[in-house]
């Protein structure tokens, strides 16, 4: 009985974004670059981000790249939607979404960036399925910031979903999803996402530094190489469906 209902379980593919779907340099680097030349964020920002970085230093300078969101303090959602550039993403990646949606399986992306840029980034996902002719939800794991009366403090809830917090996140939606991460598969492009990748019996290198592809040799993951760029072509219907979500968020 056990092993029947174990088989019953949905599979799933856990996709990492930045590196992994979408190229270098981050979307938050860009959300970061962009922000600063428009002058929607000021020297507050900067000196909160600062004193966050000092608070986070004993921890490492990952734990400051990845879990200092504090240059987003007092912005809102749309002016960070508004400030994302369109979505380039590898096609070979997005083939590969498709060929996992396709066989009915659950697409779940997995980031440390903030949650309003990966809802984005599976906003565009799914639009981009559509076009293929393929209709599928595409959840969304990521770093979750503190908001009050729709403006975002910069300080992040509960924990920044980077390496082994992918892994403990990857499980919270295999629990509440009836995902059986035996049978499922995670895609990741860094040392940070081996976490992600043991959590699952089918784990994928994406582009890897040597370091992973030994990892992944090791462990008879696949490797892939991911190199040509496209450009979101329903940017249209990602714009519709991006202010349908901010008129739902902040009516």
């Amino acid at each position: 009985m056990s092993g029947t209902g174990e088989q019953e379980r949905r599979v799933a593919a856990f996709f990492d974004i930045d590196g992994t779907l979408v190229p270098e340099p981050s979307l938050e680097r860009r959300l970061f670059r962009e922000l600063r030349r428009t002058g929607t964020i000021g020297w507050t920002n900067y000196a909160q981000w600062g004193m966050e970085a000092v608070r986070l230093l004993p921890r490492g300078l990952t734990a400051i790249a990845q879990g200092n969101k504090r240059y987003l303090c007092g912005l809102r959602e749309e002016q960070i939607l508004e400030a994302v550039e369109p979505i380039a993403f590898f096609e070979e990646g997005v083939a590969r979404v498709e060929w996992h949606a396709r066989r009915g399986h659950e697409i779940v992306l997995v980031s440390g960036m903030v949650k309003p840029l990966a809802r984005m980034v599976a906003m565009a996902l799914e639009c981009e399925l559509e076009a293929r002719g393929v209709e599928r939800d595409v959840l969304v794991s990521a770093t979750r910031l503190e908001e009050r009366r729709g403006i975002f403090t910069g300080r992040v809830l509960g924990e920044a979903n980077y390496g082994e917090a992918k892994r403990r996140a990857m499980e919270i939606v295999a629990r509440a999803m009836q995902i059986n991460l035996r049978e499922s598969h995670a895609y990741g492009n860094t040392l940070l996402d081996r976490p992600m990748l043991y959590a699952v019996g089918h784990g994928h290198a994406v582009n890897p530094g040597k370091e992973l592809a030994d990892t992944a040799n090791l462990r008879d993951w696949a490797i892939w190489h991911w190199h040509q760029e496209k450009k979101f072509k329903s940017e249209n219907l990602l714009k519709e469906k991006i202010k349908l979500q901010t008129i739902g968020t902040h009516p």
